[in-house]
């Protein structure tokens, strides 16, 4: 049994809202200990009670209307809310008007603060702007921004109008950026000059011009001046549009409970990555519940996710304003030239919760960074973990180089729900190497088959009952077929998420990664599409397969390439490629390893067998060889030394 790592600290237990939500419903036996188990058992089979205490209880702004869930017999049909109107910005922009709601810090460019009554003087002016220049309910807002109060501002302002945000993080090539903004049509979008990162600067401002040359439904192109304040500012630059606009009114357009708020993006595993388009409420109630109840999130708490604008954990921060709390955000690298740049910010802006990935906290812990000899993390309660399965040797690094009594909490969800299946808790024990909870209203099981959960080893990820943040469509889905194959063909009416699962005996989780083909490195999913449509332009390539390799408690990508007859991959061609891919695609897509092959495994209807290559390099049987047409070739990936050297 791994053991208990930490306890909570029976003062926070009690006060929490967690706890507060067990004694209203009854589930906190002898006044002192919450029954989780029979709590989260009711959340899913009470439904309309459940939701309606999230709304009622954490006081949601708009018209309640008067159905909280509308059930169906097609999970992708039943609705929530269904006569609610509410605002997704004005939900966000409450509080104290004197309080910090947002605290910078940057490489290349110096921090700064905004007050709560400052922020909304800025996304009124904004919002008036792009009022002025024909912004409607419906229409899209892009940007190709760093992790900057930029963002948030153009977020808070697109969703007072009714209208949709979408982001983009500005290290995408240019085809990347093409791939995601050219289906979503923005009607405007705001960039910036370029962004600081590892102790660089990186100019974007030609590669956003030439974005807006290729996307037709751009009418206005607006600049923040984000590395230098000194530079003089264009009759579309950020400044001067807030500056001939300036207002405190911000009228907030209240807009159906399932109408869209975000576009976000999927990996691209077998073409152009899918536009998923979710809801205000959706959104909104998801994150306030999680929020509440699992981060037990608190007026005047400071708060710092550590994310890019192209990761679902920006949309789920951001929502934290909901909760009078101040949001500290960092872009910048997180390890370079500073491996301590995160916790120096923890103690110096009191943080009460600090969000991080997976793979940066295994980055530390192989590094041997001991970040508690340095900085003062007395205000710390919780550490959030998620973009991958957090390791056995992460929890230990925590808990013995960062702080002995913070809350560990590893969550695991997705851009598909932009929220959580499984994650923290404050009235329950951290074991180590588990993740503490199934998320209230989440029906979460590990499945092997139809209706059977299973327990202490590993199945898919399900979720059996609907949840209000299932995207309300894709766009360019001809009725809804690529919507249904993503979640829904494995199990009748029933969310099937990709990940392997291991529900204990005692209702903790284990994630253990994708279980289709996406790539994973570092927490990010990476689609092999993204990365073939570059490498198989190369004049000197013909195919290429790419695969995730478990190494050293992360994923790393492994590229196979079939080239042109005559042509031997060396290092100038390895260099080359690499480069190809950093330029077209992003750093994160760029392989660890390429090597060259004759052919690929192939299924006999001719389709690329990229899960064979995979569990080959892992040691597994290939038991279905029958299905290849050539598992003769299978020989020849066993066969690579370099492919298990760093």
């Amino acid at each position: 049994m791994n053991k208990i790592l930490w306890n909570p600290d029976k003062e926070i237990m009690h006060s929490s809202s967690m706890m507060k939500l067990g004694k209203t419903f009854g589930f906190v036996k002898d006044d002192e200990n919450l029954d989780y188990a029979s709590l989260h058992n009711w959340s899913v089979n009470n439904l309309d009670t459940f939701w309606r205490e999230v709304w009622e209880g954490n006081n949601i702004i708009g018209n309640f209307g008067e159905v909280v869930f509308s059930s169906n017999e097609d999970i992708r049909k039943a609705s929530f809310f269904p006569g609610a109107e509410l605002n997704f910005a004005e939900n966000l922009l409450v509080g104290d008007e004197n309080r910090q709601a947002i605290s910078f810090h940057g490489e290349g460019r110096e921090g700064f603060s905004l007050t709560l009554k400052q922020l909304r003087e800025n996304v009124a002016s904004l919002a008036k702007w792009m009022k002025k220049v024909g912004v409607e309910k419906g229409d899209c807002i892009a940007t190709l921004l760093p992790n900057c109060p930029e963002t948030i501002i153009t977020m808070l302002a697109s969703s007072s109008l009714g209208a949709v945000f979408t982001s983009c993080s500005p290290d995408f090539g240019i085809e990347g950026i093409l791939d995601r903004f050219g289906q979503s049509k923005p009607k405007i979008l705001i960039s910036c000059d370029g962004y600081g990162y590892g102790g660089k600067i990186f100019e974007i401002k030609k590669k956003t011009i030439e974005v807006k040359k290729s996307i037709s439904s751009i009418n206005e192109l607006v600049f923040v001046n984000y590395l230098s304040k000194n530079k003089e500012e264009d009759s579309l630059s950020w400044n001067n549009i807030l500056e001939k606009n300036k207002t405190k009114k911000i009228n907030f357009e209240r807009v159906p409970f399932n109408s869209p708020l975000y576009i976000l993006y999927s990996s691209g595993t077998t073409g152009k990555p899918k536009c998923i388009v979710h809801s205000v409420g959706g959104v909104l109630l998801q994150h306030i519940k999680e929020h509440t109840y699992h981060c037990d999130f608190r007026k005047d708490d400071r708060i710092m996710y550590f994310t890019t604008c192209g990761w679902m954990m920006w949309n789920w921060m951001v929502s934290a304003l909901a909760k009078e709390v101040t949001l500290v955000i960092y872009d910048g690298s997180p390890v370079e030239p500073d491996m301590n740049i995160l916790f120096k910010i923890a103690d110096t802006e009191k943080l009460t919760f600090l969000g991080v990935s997976a793979k940066y906290i295994d980055s530390l812990a192989k590094a041997n960074v001991e970040p508690k000899k340095y900085f003062n993390l007395s205000s710390l309660r919780v550490i959030a973990s998620t973009g991958s399965p957090l390791g056995l040797l992460g929890y230990d690094w925590v808990y013995s180089n960062v702080k002995d009594n913070v809350q560990l909490s590893s969550m695991s969800g997705g851009t598909d729900l932009v929220a959580c299946f499984v994650g923290g808790n404050p009235c329950l024990p951290v074991f180590r190497g588990e993740i503490q909870c199934a998320i209230l209203g989440m029906d979460t099981q590990s499945w092997k088959s139809q209706n059977n959960d299973i327990i202490n080893e590993a199945g898919e990820l399900v979720c059996v009952k609907p949840f209000p943040s299932m995207p309300i469509e894709f766009l360019n889905d001809k009725d809804g077929e690529k919507y249904k194959k993503a979640y829904f063909t494995k199990y009748l009416n029933v969310w099937h998420h990709g990940d392997f699962l291991i529900k204990t005996n005692r209702k903790t989780f284990i994630v253990e990664g994708r279980s289709d083909a996406t790539l994973n490195p570092g927490g990010i999913r990476i689609g092999t599409a993204e990365i073939y449509r570059h490498v198989e332009n190369h004049e000197k390539v013909k195919e290429a397969l790419a695969v995730g390799q478990d190494w050293e408690g992360d994923q790393r990508i492994i590229l196979y390439l079939i080239l042109k007859e005559g042509i031997l991959l060396d290092n100038e061609l390895n260099i080359e490629i690499k480069s190809l891919i950093r330029q077209k695609a992003s750093p994160r897509h760029v392989p660890s390893k390429i090597f060259q092959v004759d052919d690929f495994p192939r299924t006999r209807s001719g389709k690329i067998s990229e899960l064979a290559v995979k569990d080959i390099i892992h040691g597994k049987e290939i038991k279905n060889t029958e299905a290849l047409i050539n598992p003769e070739i299978l020989n020849n990936f066993r066969d690579f030394k370099d492919l298990f050297e760093k």
